[in-house]
């Protein structure tokens, strides 16, 4: 099973679709010039898609944006683009191929005057160093301190601008990425503002499951806006993720940096994204989720990546949601998980022992819950951690 990406303008999908040998099926990214309207997924025949099957595809809804867009409805108008700065940083630990191919693409931005930063957290070899090194103007900064949460948080005191967003070493940027988040950043309310992240390729089962499992691209192409009371300040999974974030670089001081006890680096593997999330709306802050803001991030290429990537997603959750009890005394967590438990998680699991699918896949099911299981330990033990290593 593999799954050709395409990106191409919205006019363009009557037009065959060639090249596609060794392709079961197309993924295809549909645009109003700068903006993403929609995505279709249809079957490859002898290498190609036929212009006429890919058309009748397309649902309404696209169409229907597509057209909202065309008419230049104001709902849907790009903000004005602020007077601020801003700068792109990666965090990354000893992925020089996937750094390399992500400061290639920040490099073909359309926008001008953004920086790019990359922090090399506590590296064990000069392999980013030296891919940095091919990249003129790119800031390196090496980040000692273990954890992505550290690396994020020496973004922050050392970017020296009023945004930073935070994109992947595992993921490519649009060329609009920078231009749709700045927009964004128009209104003084907002805080943060989170992007549509697209698979950047499909070419195994595994990566197919990994996004129908556990992708980021199923937010939509609609932008939208989070904020207490509408939006409740646990239920952060819906807004975005750290793979295609950015915020205002004051946060760090009006609500602190993020937990070095979260996400990648630690026990608790996750959830350092969705943790700051909350302290952002609980703060009176508005949170933004801006499809035109894109990239593409490079999925789990095995099974054992897979399952320990949504294993981990569980771990930090559980994790975030036990830091919000110990620290905001935060009761809510506990309805919170048991909601999910009761209306998600166990008829998932029953699905998956009684008939399992590829929707429902036994392994992947049993690697989130066993995480849950383990997040409000994990944090524990990250934080114990921290605070011996002074990090917090």
């Amino acid at each position: 099973m593999a799954t050709r990406i395409l990106d191409i303008p919205l006019h363009d999908a009557a037009r065959d679709l060639a090249g596609l040998d060794g392709y079961d099926h197309a993924l295809v990214l549909l645009r109003m010039g700068e903006r993403p309207v929609g995505q279709v997924t249809v079957r490859v025949h002898d290498g190609q898609v036929r212009g006429a099957v890919l058309a009748r595809a397309i649902d309404r809804k696209t169409l229907d944006l597509a057209a909202a867009v065309a008419a230049g409805a104001e709902v849907l108008a790009a903000p004005p683009t602020p007077d601020l700065t801003i700068v792109a940083a990666i965090c990354t630990r000893e992925r020089p191929d996937d750094l390399r191919r992500a400061l290639s693409a920040l490099l073909r931005m359309e926008f001008r005057g953004a920086g790019v930063l990359v922090i090399d957290n506590c590296p064990a070899t000069d392999a980013t160093r030296a891919v940095v090194a091919e990249f003129p103007g790119v800031r390196y900064i090496l980040e000692p301190k273990k954890g992505l949460n550290n690396a994020r948080n020496r973004a922050l005191r050392e970017a020296g601008t009023d945004i930073v967003a935070f994109i992947d070493d595992d993921a490519v940027a649009d060329r609009f990425w920078l231009k749709a988040i700045l927009r964004r950043f128009a209104d003084d309310v907002v805080a943060a503002v989170t992007g549509l992240t697209m698979p950047y390729e499909l070419e195994n089962r595994a990566q197919e499951d990994f996004e129908a499992l556990a992708g980021f691209s199923k937010r939509g192409f609609l932008s939208r806006s989070f904020q207490v009371p509408v939006t409740h300040p646990l239920a952060t999974g819906q807004i975005g993720a750290g793979a295609n974030m950015a915020v205002r670089a004051s946060l760090l001081e009006e609500i602190g940096p993020f937990d070095p006890a979260l996400d990648a680096g630690t026990a608790t593997q996750s959830g350092g994204d969705h943790e700051y999330f909350t302290r952002i709306l609980r703060a009176g802050h508005r949170i933004v989720y801006e499809p035109a803001a894109l990239n593409w991030h490079r999925h789990r290429r095995t099974r054992a990546e897979l399952c320990a990537a949504v294993h981990g997603y569980g771990v930090g959750v559980y994790a975030a949601w036990t830091r919000s009890f110990l620290t905001e005394r935060e009761w809510g967590v506990f309805r919170r998980a048991f909601g999910w438990f009761v209306h998600d998680q166990l008829p998932a699991l029953l699905r998956s022992w009684i008939r399992p699918s590829a929707r429902h896949p036994r392994d992947v099911v049993w690697a989130e819950l066993t995480g849950c299981a383990k997040g409000p330990y994990a944090y524990l033990k990250a934080r114990r951690v921290a605070r011996k290593a002074g990090h917090i």
